[in-house]
Order: C-alpha cells, then structure tokens, then sequence
C-alpha cells in the first residue's frame, strides 16, 4: 500500500470518527430536550383548566393571566431601556473609538465579564440600588432596571459583533460617494447589521422571560396586574417559583411550566419572523 493510500484511509478514518462524535452529541442534545418538554407537556397538560385563566388571581383559581401580562410589560419595558444603550454604546466602540485603543479593550473586558454574573448578584444589586437606595420598593420598574443591567452586555457584545461583521468596502463606498460618518453609520452600516442585533435580542428575552432570582428581589411576587410601574407584580417564572414553594399548588405550576414554554417560543417565533422580514426588506 502506498503512502498516499494510507494518508487517505487515515483521513478518512478521522473523518468518519469526528463526524459520529457530532452526532451523538446532537442525539444526546436534543433527547435531553425533548425528555424536558416532553416531561413539562406530561404533567402540565391534564392540570389545564379555564379558572387557569381568570382575569384576576385568587388562591383557589392560580391564574396566570396577571403573570402572562406582567412578563410582557417587563419584557418591553427592559427591552426599551436596554436596547438603545446597547445599541448606542456598540456603535461608538466599533465606529468611533480608535481601534487598539485601550479603554475600548476594557469595556469589552467589562462587558463579558457582567455578562457572566449570576443573576442572583444582579438582584441583590438591583435591591440595594432600585429598592432600598432609592426608596421605590418592590416594583414593575426596579425589576425591568435590574433586568436591563443584567442584559446590557448581550446586547451590546452582539451587536459589536455584527458590526464587526460589516465589511470595510461598505463603508468605504458610502464615503467615496460623499456620505458623512454619520449618514454611513446610520444608512449604511446599521441596516446591514440587524439581523446580527436581533440575534441578541432575542437572547435577552428569553433571559428576561427565564429570570427568577433577580426579579424576586425587585420586582416581588404580588400575584396581581400593577397599576402603576411602582407597583409589586410577578412575572410567569416567579410564578411557577411561588406555586411551587408553596406547595398548594404543585399541578398548576406544571402548567405555568407549560404556558411559559408556549410564550418563549411565541416570543422566539415572533422576533424570528420580525428579523427576517427585515433582512428581506434591507436586500
């Protein structure tokens, strides 16, 4: 046999061993997620009832009507505060800043360390600051604060990212074409990168929806519709957290379980579909 032969079997062996690993490593990735909905679905199913979804909270009904639409005010309002900063603070350290400079270097440093904090710390941050600092109390808006904080640096690394990712050509065309720096970043750059920022987006609202322990100490567990943002509510993960400490309730809060996996995919779907209409819409 010659050498040629035996480097070719040799590949090819390799080959074949990498791509197995690759596939039990997806087989074991999506049975464990399949065994978790599958369990959730199992057990959240046959507690489904219509006083689930009474407009109002009572002990007796559990609704998560109050808790669905807590979620989704706290969803939008950390999203409006903490896209724009994420956003803005991208655009100047790819833009603006000088590259190699130092002070960009250490907010990157800053922004992935943050981004690897747990949450709980994050909460006890925001309790300290929003509610004791501040006086505001257990509240919708100490809570979307701390959120915001805790998803600042996704949103921001993602978007440098696909800023990033933009090639210099485009830039250089909009200049070559007499566009000011201003005119490019915002005609030019930005659009291109949306679907790279909505990547993260999307990211930082399934954390939104996931968050237990930071919102616990800020936002509190009232299990009723606040009427102003300086009110206590509870989002649909504190809510399946309280159901389930309390013991009362344990079925329901299989259903929570349930209705909390339908609305992150709903929300994934939908910031999906919205990012590839908008790729459409920019080619």
């Amino acid at each position: 046999m010659s050498r040629f032969e035996k480097e070719r079997k040799r590949a090819k062996a390799q080959s074949v061993f990498l791509r197995t690993i690759v596939y039990i490593a997806v087989i074991l990735t999506l049975s464990a997620l399949a065994f978790v909905i599958a369990y959730i679905l199992f057990k959240g199913i046959p507690n489904i009832s219509l006083d689930l979804f009474s407009p109002e909270y009572t002990s007796e009904n559990a609704s998560v009507v109050p808790a669905i639409i807590n979620t989704v005010t706290m969803t939008l309002i950390s999203l409006l505060i903490a896209v724009p900063l994420g956003v803005f603070s991208a655009i100047y350290l790819v833009e603006y800043a000088k590259r190699g400079n130092k002070l960009v270097a250490l907010v990157r440093t800053t922004a992935e360390t943050l981004s690897g904090i747990p949450s709980i710390v994050y909460g006890l941050f925001g309790y300290l600051m929003f509610v004791v600092y501040f006086g505001w109390g257990y509240s919708m808006l100490a809570g979307a604060l701390t959120l915001s904080i805790m998803i600042l640096p996704v949103i921001m690394r993602t978007t440098e990212e696909a800023l990033k990712s933009i090639p210099d050509t485009f830039r250089e065309g909009s200049f070559g074409l007499g566009a000011g720096k201003l005119r490019t970043v915002f005609k030019i750059v930005l659009p291109s990168a949306i679907p790279g920022i909505l990547a993260g987006v999307v990211l930082s609202v399934g954390r939104i929806v996931g968050e237990t322990a930071a919102l616990i100490y800020t936002a509190g567990t009232v299990a009723q519709i606040p009427d102003t943002v300086l009110r206590s509510g509870r989002t649909l993960s504190v809510h399946l957290y309280a159901l389930w400490n309390e013991g009362l309730a344990q079925g329901k809060a299989y259903t929570s379980a349930v209705v909390l996996l339908i609305v992150v995919v709903g929300i994934n779907a939908l910031s999906a579909f919205i990012a590839k209409r908008l790729s459409r819409e920019k080619v």
